[in-house]
C-alpha cells in the first residue's frame, strides 16, 4: 500500500508540474524527440505509405480482373469459334484468362497450320477436320501462361509480408534506443520523478506504436490478397481444363 501511495503521489506531482513535456500534443512529442527516433519514425511512415499504396492498387486491380474475367468467360462459352473470342481479348486484357487463352490458341494454331487446318472448333461441312499433333504441348503452353499470370498477380504483394515482419522490429529498435536515452537522462539529472522519466519513455514508445500501425494492416491485407490470388489461380486452372476439353473434343 505504501508503494501504491508513492506511485499515486508521483503521478499527481508529474501531472501538476509546470512545463512538463507531456503537456504538449502528440505532434509536439514527435517534434521534440531525438533525431534517431525521428529517423525510425520516417522509415516506418515510408513502409506504411508504400504498403497502403500497394493495398489500394491491388484491391482495385483484383476487382477489375474479376469483372473482366466474368465477361471473358461469358463470351468464351457463348462463342463457337476461337477467332470470335480472340477478337475481344484486347478489350479484356487485364483478365489473366485472356493471357492463358492466347497462349493456348497460339500453340493450337501453330500445330493446326502445320497440318493444314485452322484453330476453330466449328468447321464447314465437307471440309477436312484438322487434327492436333500433340495435346500435351497445348497443356504445357497453358501451364506456362498460367505461371506467368500468377506471378503478375503476386507482384508487390510480398512487400506487405516484408512490412508485417520488419516494421515491429524497427519500432522495437527505436523504443530500445529511446529507453536508453531516458535512462541516460535519469542518470544525468539524478532524479526518477515523472518529469524526468515520462517524456523519454513516451518518446520511446511512439516507435513501437508506429511499427504496429504499419504491421497490422500489412498482415491483414497480405492474407486477404494472397487468398484472392489463390482464388484467381484456381479459376485459371479451371479455364485451362475447359480449354483442353474443347480442344480434345474438336481436334483429336
Amino acid at each position: 500500500m505504501r508503494t501504491l501511495g508513492y506511485l499515486l503521489a508521483m503521478q499527481v506531482e508529474g501531472a501538476t508540474a509546470p512545463g512538463t513535456a507531456l503537456s504538449g500534443g502528440f505532434l509536439d512529442l514527435i517534434k521534440d524527440s531525438s533525431p534517431v527516433s525521428q529517423f525510425v519514425l520516417v522509415v516506418l511512415v515510408i513502409f506504411s505509405i508504400v504498403s497502403w499504396g500497394i493495398i489500394l492498387y491491388k484491391l482495385w486491380t483484383f476487382n477489375r480482373i474479376q469483372a473482366q474475367s466474368s465477361r471473358f468467360l461469358e463470351i468464351f462459352r457463348r462463342s463457337t469459334k476461337f477467332s470470335e473470342v480472340q477478337a475481344v481479348c484486347q478489350s479484356l486484357n487485364d483478365s489473366p484468362l485472356v493471357g492463358i487463352f492466347l497462349a493456348g490458341y497460339a500453340e493450337l494454331n501453330l500445330q493446326l497450320r502445320q497440318s493444314g487446318g485452322g484453330a476453330n472448333p466449328a468447321t464447314p461441312a465437307g471440309a477436312p477436320r484438322p487434327v492436333l499433333k500433340s495435346l500435351v504441348s497445348v497443356d504445357r503452353a497453358l501451364m506456362r501462361a498460367s505461371n506467368v499470370e500468377t506471378n503478375k498477380l503476386e507482384k508487390h504483394i510480398t512487400f506487405l509480408a516484408t512490412t508485417a515482419a520488419v516494421t515491429p522490429f524497427i519500432g522495437l529498435f527505436g523504443t530500445v534506443l529511446g529507453i536508453i536515452a531516458a535512462f541516460q537522462g535519469i542518470g544525468a539529472q539524478g532524479s526518477t520523478s515523472l518529469d524526468v522519466v515520462a517524456p523519454g519513455i513516451a518518446d520511446a514508445l511512439i516507435a513501437t506504436a508506429a511499427g504496429l500501425a504499419a504491421a497490422i494492416p500489412a498482415v491483414y491485407f497480405y492474407n486477404l490478397l494472397s487468398q484472392r490470388v489463390k482464388g484467381l489461380a484456381s479459376d485459371m486452372d479451371d479455364f485451362s481444363l475447359e480449354f483442353l476439353n474443347i480442344v480434345e473434343r474438336n481436334f483429336t
